[in-house]
């Protein structure tokens, strides 16, 4: 009787944390597995009089189109390269400020440097383009006036010359970011037992050993996982960065364009379903294949560090 009762207290409990899953899965389901049906269109030539469903199949010529031109590799190499600086730029600050806010002794200080390094990651990307815009303005930017006023220079035209964007583009990124990982990686590092921090300082061991073999390595667990997040979403790039930040400058195409900015503008310029819905679906088989062979060689080196 009594092991009955507590089998039901058992199912109970269980039925009770299981229906706390339910909002999240139906979430998922709605949001992410059921408009993945829409994967077809990618093998469609789309005509809106028809629909999805009832328009001519073309097999591959949409994924054809887009390999036999420029712009896949455009696309794939500006998404991938700046997706690999925003991920290794990023650990690393995001790793050094967390270490560098646990070394403070006030609270107060604690509290508020948490506060500012994290109000960036909360202002919309809107926002964020026009501030970067007072700084970029060839007519009243702060950094012209800065340029003519102090330095006695002649202004520059940002938003016509690509070549300075792959630089303003990443320091936007881990100014807007970095606050948030770091602090994940400061919640990481308050949690290490202060006792290794004693026995390290009794031993003699300097600020820079106690970090090299106590923090960085208790670290690793976590910065192993977050990177494996990144990656599995290195083939898709911020929106707002590469299209409301450059403010969908043509002159600075080459330097901006990624696959997501490329199926935006297939779907609102061209109006080309068939072959913005191809590069959608070659940039998720890109993301998904980088995934499993990371986890694979994260599995091989670390199994516990693995996400699967």
């Amino acid at each position: 009787m009594l092991q009955k009762k507590i089998n039901h207290t058992r199912i109970k409990t269980t039925m009770q944390l299981f229906s706390m899953m339910i909002p999240g899965l139906a979430y998922l389901l709605i949001n992410n597995y059921i408009p993945m049906a829409g994967i077809i269109v990618a093998f469609k030539k789309f005509n809106y009089a028809k629909g999805i469903w009832e328009s001519p199949w073309c097999g591959f010529k949409n994924f054809r189109f887009l390999f036999t031109t420029r712009d896949a590799f455009v696309i794939t190499r500006n998404t991938l390269c700046y997706n690999i600086a925003f991920i290794v730029l990023g650990t690393v600050l995001a790793v050094a400020v967390a270490i560098i806010l646990n070394e403070l002794t006030s609270r107060l200080m604690k509290k508020a440097y948490q506060t500012f390094i994290l109000i960036p990651y909360l202002i919309s990307m809107v926002v964020v383009s026009y501030i970067v815009y007072g700084f970029l303005s060839q007519d009243n930017g702060f950094l012209n006036n800065l340029l003519v006023h102090v330095f006695n220079m002649k202004k520059v035209s940002w938003y016509t010359e690509p070549k300075r964007w792959p630089y303003i583009l990443t320091a936007v990124n881990l100014w807007k970011n970095f606050g948030y990982s770091s602090i994940i990686y400061y919640a990481t590092v308050i949690g290490i037992d202060t006792a290794l921090y004693e026995a390290a300082s009794i031993d003699g061991a300097s600020k820079w050993k106690q970090i090299g073999f106590i923090t960085l390595p208790e670290l690793r667990p976590t910065i192993i996982i977050l990177v494996l997040l990144q990656l599995g979403r290195v083939f898709y790039s911020d929106f707002g960065l590469f299209y409301q930040v450059p403010l969908n400058s043509g002159m600075l195409m080459d330097a901006t364009n990624t696959i997501d900015t490329y199926v935006y503008r297939g779907l609102t310029q061209l109006n080309d379903i068939g072959r913005a819905s191809a590069a959608g679906f070659y940039q998720a088989v890109l993301g998904f294949v980088l995934i499993l062979t990371v986890n694979k060689l994260v599995r091989t080196i670390d199994k516990d560090s693995a996400l699967f």
